[in-house]
């Protein structure tokens, strides 16, 4: 299982990245950072990205998450 993270930060196109804090070379600074826990799949992820933040939009990171990178 790998540990994800979700920038606080949104992107200009207004989705917050979810990354995989195990293998992502670009991950936020600390302080932009939100731990979303253990999962499997940046899917499981990126659902819980959702589920803690309703009514904000999410993507994968381009680089450690490219399955769920949407845009």
């Amino acid at each position: 299982m790998a540990r994800y993270i979700v920038n606080k930060n949104a992107q200009p196109t207004g989705e917050h990245e979810v990354h995989n804090a195990n293998t992502c070379q670009y991950l936020p600074n600390a302080e932009n950072q939100v731990y979303l826990g253990e999962h499997d799949t940046c899917q499981s992820a990126v659902k819980e990205a959702y589920r803690k933040f309703p009514g904000n939009k999410f993507d994968g990171c381009y680089y450690c998450s490219p399955t769920c990178h949407t845009r």
